[in-house]
This record gives C-alpha cells, structure tokens and sequence, in this order.
C-alpha cells in the first residue's frame, strides 16, 4: 500500500494550479463547455477514458427552468471517466459550476467574468479530483475494480446530477457506492465533518402564478385582484408550516420573491410568488409537497382566479449506515482520526442528493479555512489551499479502501 498522504502533498502544486486556473473563468448553470474541456484535456494527459454525460435538456426542464427565471438552457455538460476495470465500483463526484454573483476577494487569480464567481468552492472540487485522478491512475493496476470520476455542472440549479444520470451516469459500470466532499472555508482546515443519515436538507421551489382580471383601482367590483390572492396564499402558506409541519423536526418555508402590478391605480392580470422549503423529515416533506399547491389552489379559487404551480425539487442527502463508517474511517486512515468529528446535518442543499437516493453513498464537509471566515456563497470567499491535499487523500483513500473491502464480494450493495 503506498502512502496516500504523500500522493496528495505530491500533487498539490499541480491541484491549486488547476483551481486557480478554473477560479478565473467561472461559469454558471447547466452549461459549462469551458469548464468541461479543461477537465477533458487534463483526462486526455493522464490518459484516462471519458465521454461527455448529461447531453439535450428535456423541453419540459427547459421551460420550467426558464419560467422560474433561471435563464435558457438546451444542454448540460457533465463528464463521466473510469479508471480500472470491472466490479465492484465507486463513484467519486465534484461539481463544476459557479455562481452568479461579482467576486470581490482582490485575489491575484479573481474571476475574470462579471456577475460570475466560484464562491461555492466548485473549482477546488473540480480541482481535488483531478489531483485524485492522477494518483489513482498511476495506481490503476492496483484497483480491484472500477473508480468513475463525475465532473458535474448544473449542482447550483438543482438538478446536474438528476440530468446525468438520465444519461446513464450510473451504468456500465453499475455504481455500487458513491462519495463526495465540500469545502467550507468558515470551519478548520483540514477537519472532516459528516452527519448520519440526512446530512443535507432537501429543497423545493416553487413558482406560483396567480392570474386574475385586471383594471382600474377605482372600481376593484369589475376586476379579479391577483395581488390580493396573492397576499392571502403568502399568508396562508406561512401558517401551514406552523400547524402541518412536526414541531420536533426541522422544517423552513420562505417567500423570497412577490411581484405583481407596475402602478397604484392599476390592478394587474397576474402575480407571482416564488416560495422555497427545506427539511431534513421525508414525512413532512412528502405531506407539505401535496398541501403546498392544494392551498394555493383553493385561495385562487376562492377569489374567482386561477394559478398555475411550478415546482423544482431535490431530495435530502442521504448517507447510508453501512458505506458512511467505511468512508470515515479510510478517511482516518489518512487524515488522523482527530481530523473526523460528527456534525449536525446541513440546512443547506446538495444535488447529490439524487445519487445518494440511487446507490449507497457518503457526502463529508471539508474544513478549508478557519471559524469566522467568508462562508460559501459570499463574494469575499477565499479558501487555504493547503486543505486541498486534504481532499485528494480523502478520495483515494475512500476510493481504494471501498474496492480492497468489497472486491469479490457478489453485491456490494447488500
């Protein structure tokens, strides 16, 4: 067994030239053909086989994605590549995309695209798994199986995985496990943080329309007040979580967006809400997902108009009871086992929730800064490289420990 630690610091140089290098030109949604052809050439160099996964949007995401005010996109650019060779099989995942949003960190290799930024930390994953990449494919005779490399775009949309593996992400090779890791410069580095069970809240978005009739504010009698409908569902959805919802779980519900009408005297045709949940209850979540559009529709109703509901969702993030020990204690392995603490599930939301819900799989957090630093998501986010070789000995780690264990065995997955 060669001494995986060392790998990763071997590769650092190599790992902060490529984030640095994907820092600069940021790019956001499902469409990241800059991003994706780098990640192509640096697989070409190392000669490892890949091919491009996700391919045409189905119209229907399409649309729903643009009315939703999320922009216009055909196609998603998602690349899958292998290493090793037949079962058992582990998938490691690191998304591509960034945010749309002004850098202001003053770093030498800022984004270089206005209103773009990877302040998610998507270019250091991308980065970590390249770095894994090499190593393992120098070690590629030594894999009792297959290691699938995801490279994803479309992870802030909520969706990039869901497309990929609509594209057979999870095939040929089966995936029997899958493992991914987020930076977070705002805990210590170089610390691993994973939560039993959910360990990512799901969340759900929806677009609602009300439509009325409009007219002049004098003689309200004649017109249908969408502005007024729409008042009464922000109303009664916000007291739905406080009576529906189990007070004992973890269950939020905001309205972030309400627009209708241009002037004081005019009521409008229509109105919209765009409304947000996020819970880490699959019961609550299943119920309040059927009384959402149940409630707005009786409100419409009731008023004499109409809405119409859109929805984009994306489930918890699940880490499986048996594969989650394993990967904490490779990472152990690796690491030291005072780098790896138990933590509370995240309130926030990760598209590899829809992996996690197909095949057993591990998601961690991975300290890349220092309590009180910017978090993720904020313009002044900066991360300590260093954290980086963290996370490529992470994914080796896990990677070769998860093969060596279950090589032979006849269903990884029971």
């Amino acid at each position: 067994m060669f001494d995986i630690r060392a790998a990763a610091e071997g590769v650092l140089d190599d790992v902060i030239q490529d984030r640095r290098a994907l820092h600069r030109c940021p790019e956001v949604g499902f469409a990241t053909p800059d991003t994706a052809a780098y990640v192509g050439r640096a697989l070409d160099g190392m000669g490892i086989v890949w091919r491009p996964c996700g391919g045409a949007i189905p119209q229907e995401t399409i649309d729903l994605y643009e009315r939703g005010g999320y922009g216009h996109y055909e196609e998603t650019t998602g690349i899958v590549a292998t290493i090793g060779s037949g079962s058992p099989c582990i998938l490691l995942r690191a998304d591509m995309d960034a945010l749309p949003m002004d850098e202001e960190t003053g770093l030498p290799f800022s984004s270089e695209r206005a209103g773009a930024m990877h302040a998610c930390g998507h270019d250091a994953h991308t980065a970590m798994l390249l770095g894994a990449a090499r190593i393992l494919k120098e070690h590629e005779a030594e894999l009792p199986g297959t290691v699938k490399l995801m490279f994803q775009p479309g992870e802030e949309m909520g969706m990039g995985s869901a497309l990929m593996m609509r594209d057979g992400l999870l095939e040929n090779p089966r995936v029997d496990a899958a493992f991914a890791l987020h930076v977070m410069p705002d805990k210590p580095l170089g610390q691993v943080f994973y939560a039993p069970g959910a360990s990512t809240s799901s969340m759900d978005c929806w677009t609602i329309t009300v439509r009325g009739r409009g007219g002049h504010s004098s003689q309200p009698q004649l017109t249908i007040d969408p502005n007024m409908i729409a008042t009464q569902i922000y109303t009664q959805l916000n007291l739905l979580f406080t009576r529906e919802a189990d007070p004992s779980k973890m269950v939020t519900f905001s309205i972030g967006a309400l627009a209708g009408g241009t002037l004081t005297n005019i009521i409008p045709d229509e109105a919209v809400l765009q409304a947000n949940m996020r819970t880490l209850s699959t019961p609550d979540r299943n119920h309040l997902l059927a009384r959402v559009p149940e409630m707005a529709e009786c409100i419409a109703r009731a008023w004499r108009g109409t809405c119409d509901i859109d929805l984009i969702e994306m489930p918890t993030t699940e880490n499986d009871p048996q594969f989650l020990p394993e990967a904490i204690e490779f990472i152990g392995g690796v690491l030291g086992e005072d780098a790896v603490h138990r933590c509370e599930p995240m309130a926030g939301s990760e598209d590899f929730s829809y992996v996690s819900q197909a095949v057993p799989s591990a998601f961690v957090q991975l300290g890349a800064g220092a309590p009180g630093w910017a978090p993720v998501h904020n313009s002044k986010m900066v991360l300590d490289e260093s954290a980086l070789a963290c996370g490529v000995a992470a994914h080796v780690a896990v990677a070769l420990g998860w093969l060596r264990r279950h090589a032979g065995d006849p269903d990884p997955k029971e």
